[in-house]
């Protein structure tokens, strides 16, 4: 394996170190101040320049992510939020809404509050993103040639009368690696046929987002969401210098896959040819997430991309209902949702990420329901 840039074996790199976590590890710590705590988390961190912080009382959502001590991903005004701060009503979720590399949302509710249901009461983005994981096993050890890091939970979204589903999450990734993964298990646990809905708010930011980055992805066809969208809808890959006043525009995209269904799309900034480029890739299986929605954010401090893969649409599922898109799982049926986030930093993985994209002429379109039904 390479370390530092030197290629050791496994007894030549334990012959140099005690312990393994002065190179890579996985260490929990309980966060303490204002309303992040007494919030769990896991602090991951590769040898490569890759760490991570797992929020094990927040769905093991990935609260910050960085490579080289470069951001991969966009923190929010409101910073770490224990669970127990959490507002349901309408879009009160915005204010627990750290952003980060990666937030779920779901379980039965995606997009804009739904009305269906007074049992339900979901509010924006729904519950799973600030449901604490229970049955917590944190794993490190050699596989083999590899020093494999893991953090599992589960997370249960129930309510009597209602759902009884299951998130079972692992996050993973190894020594030396540039890129972890996120692989989830959904599990309806009840006995009844139940509605769900699933999106990866992977939220990129600066320095991967700045003026002049762009968005690279095998998209066939792009539709704005709104007529906010509309406006500017040409340049939906393009992205400007933070904005007053801008107002968010959200584009779904029909996406190229591979034979086996793999989709990677990635926001890179414009610095590759002086030697500093910088930028992030998210990689995942469009037979598991079928639809993709850019949400591209150029406002002040409110200033991220989300790629976001995902089973629905962010209008709500009022409205998914209606166009009969509606996903549902059977009682005791389970879904296995994977995805790969990375850093890129290097000439030759840019032309990695543009060769995956080439060949894909995008074209505009005014609405979604023709490429997702």
């Amino acid at each position: 394996m390479e370390i530092y840039g030197k290629q050791y074996t496994v007894k030549q790199l334990r012959q140099r170190v005690g312990n393994m976590d002065q190179v890579a590890g996985v260490r929990t710590v309980q966060l303490g101040d204002g309303n992040e705590r007494p919030t769990r988390a896991a602090l991951v961190k590769t040898g490569s320049g890759l760490e991570l912080t797992v929020l094990l009382d927040r769905c093991l959502d990935i609260a910050s992510a960085s490579f080289g001590g470069r951001a991969m991903g966009w923190r929010s005004v409101t910073g770490d939020v224990a669970p127990q701060y959490y507002e349901a009503e309408g879009l009160r979720w915005l204010r627990s809404y750290f952003g980060g590399l990666v937030t779920t949302c779901g379980l039965t509710q995606v997009g804009a509050p739904a009305q269906d249901s007074p049992l339900s009461g979901d509010g924006l983005h729904g519950r799973i993103g600030n449901t604490p994981a229970r049955d917590i096993q944190v794993s490190q050890a050699w596989e083999g040639k590899d020093y494999v890091l893991n953090v599992t939970g589960t997370m249960r979204q129930a309510v009597v009368f209602g759902e009884n589903l299951t998130l079972k999450r692992t996050v993973s990734t190894k020594l030396g690696a540039k890129s972890f993964s996120v692989r989830d298990v959904l599990t309806n646990e009840g006995f009844n046929r139940t509605q769900f809905m699933l999106l990866y708010h992977c939220n990129i930011g600066w320095p991967a987002v700045d003026e002049g980055s762009r968005l690279i992805a095998p998209s066939r066809h792009v539709a704005p969401r709104d007529e906010e969208a509309v406006d500017g809808k040409e340049n939906w890959a393009k992205f400007d210098a933070p904005t007053h006043g801008y107002a968010e525009k959200c584009y779904y995209h029909d996406m190229a896959t591979k034979r086996d269904g793999a989709v990677t799309a990635a926001i890179v900034n414009d610095g590759f040819s002086r030697g500093e480029g910088f930028g992030v890739y998210v990689k995942y299986n469009r037979k598991q997430l079928p639809r993709f929605v850019e949400w591209k954010m150029m406002g002040e401090q409110d200033y991220v991309v989300g790629l976001e893969p995902c089973t629905c649409g962010v209008e709500g599922r009022d409205v998914d209902n209606r166009l009969g898109l509606q996903q549902w799982l059977r009682a005791g049926e389970s879904r296995t949702f994977e995805i790969e986030f990375g850093a890129i930093t290097t000439k030759d993985e840019l032309k990695e990420m543009e060769r995956a994209a080439a060949g894909v002429q995008p074209k505009l379109v005014d609405s979604y329901t023709g490429f997702v039904k």
